[in-house]
């Protein structure tokens, strides 16, 4: 575990990332019908416009667009604008789109590369956590807090074991249902909250005594227990490293470890509190221990890219470690400040890392991360035919 004074990649690391090739099976059933669009408006991005930046600028505006909806209903129990919905429909619809056609942006303009991968799929876990924490308001959850807590944490899981399976297998597996799909059911979601507002999901189902909300839980639930068994299938029988390990030729259940110490610091923090901290302050709470399983999901990312082991503890851990040692301490502060203090430390940490990774992958592979060179030659390729893989998270990859 290294802070970030120094390189956290060795030049052995540095070296497989820059030959990683990217490797995919499977197309979700909504891809090919988004294609066409997708196409079109990579088309209408300027050639100066770096692929990175779109993939950034994409989530921004989700993240803004989800934190409006947060302050409005921190405890995911109050009713929001109407507006405010249909302002998060819009921010998903537009990191949906501009995370589409940044790889397809890359290979128009000739600035493909391995960082390119690492940094779509880091914004990926950004965005999982900021859309997680607005459909949680969408459909007000908060009433039942440990639901909520479990349902936000089953999707941040289902998406790390993703990752999890690649760093094992070396290839990434799109089913008929994937992260388009599930994109789409957020913005429906947002979508009909704006129109009928968050009362709609508490009527009752025709027929049963089953509000809708709890058939939206069940249906939500039931699809990530399906679409994560072949994840753990594929964890346990297609290691590609010696003996079937990892690509690094580590254990395939070692990532288990980092996911386990956060879960369990997850569920003991918010258990142990006296002043119930997870109830008083749910988005807040969610939001931290989100950003620190993103950042885990970061990590096993970059651990196979660069096929290396996988880090069990990580600088994130001191911000929950905060939390329970002033609980070992009778709360000599408030809970409330230090989960505050907890969520500044989480940030930049974040922010550090990944800073530090893509500057060290920009120095090696002598690129810019948010600039491309403009030539003549890009201005030939411009309206060129752009030829996209069949997979639209082929299309991701720069």
């Amino acid at each position: 575990m290294k802070f970030y004074h120094g390189k956290i990649l060795s030049r052995s690391q540095l070296k497989c990332l820059a030959e990683h090739k990217y490797s995919c099976e499977g197309v979700g059933v909504l891809d090919p019908v988004l294609q066409p669009f997708w196409n079109w408006l990579t088309l209408k991005m300027p050639m100066w416009l770096a692929p990175n930046l779109i993939t950034v600028l994409g989530l921004a505006i989700n993240i803004v667009t989800a934190l409006i909806l947060v302050m409005y209903s921190p405890d995911a129990k109050q009713e929001p604008p109407r507006w405010a919905h249909f302002l998060c429909f819009l921010g998903q619809f537009i990191y949906q789109s501009f995370d589409a056609v940044d790889g397809k942006q890359a290979r128009r303009t000739g600035t493909a590369n391995s960082l390119g991968e690492l940094f779509d799929h880091g914004c990926d876990s950004v965005s999982m956590v900021f859309v997680s924490l607005s459909l949680l308001v969408a459909v007000q959850l908060g009433y039942y807090p440990q639901l909520m807590l479990f349902q936000c944490f089953v999707a941040l899981v289902c998406f790390y074991c993703v990752h999890w399976q690649i760093y094992v297998s070396g290839v990434y597996r799109f089913g008929k249902i994937d992260v388009t799909e599930a994109q789409c059911a957020v913005m429906f979601s947002h979508l009909v909250t704006g129109v009928f507002g968050p009362s709609i999901w508490w009527t009752k189902v025709p027929g049963t005594e089953l509000e809708l909300v709890w058939l939206a839980v069940v249906v939500a639930s039931v699809v990530s227990f399906i679409l994560v068994l072949p994840n753990l299938r594929n964890i346990l029988t297609k290691g590609v490293g010696k003996n079937g390990s990892t690509v690094a030729g580590t254990s395939v259940l070692s990532p288990f470890i980092p996911l386990s110490i956060v879960l369990l610091s997850t569920y003991v923090i918010a258990q142990m509190s006296t002043e119930h901290i997870y109830e008083e302050h749910p988005m807040l709470y969610i939001l931290t221990f989100g950003l620190i399983t993103s950042k885990a999901t970061n990590r096993i990312v970059v651990a196979h890219m660069t096929r290396s082991k996988l880090d069990y503890v990580d600088w994130s851990l001191l911000g929950p470690a905060m939390l329970f040692l002033n609980q070992y301490f009778n709360n000599f502060l408030k809970e409330h400040y230090v989960l505050w203090l907890c969520l500044l430390w989480v940030v930049i940490d974040f922010l550090a890392y990944s800073h530090q990774i893509c500057m060290e992958i920009c120095d090696h592979i002598q690129v810019d991360l948010f600039r491309i060179p403009y030539s003549k030659e890009l201005r030939k390729n411009s309206h060129s035919d752009i030829r996209f893989h069949k997979n639209k998270d082929n299309s991701h990859i720069h």
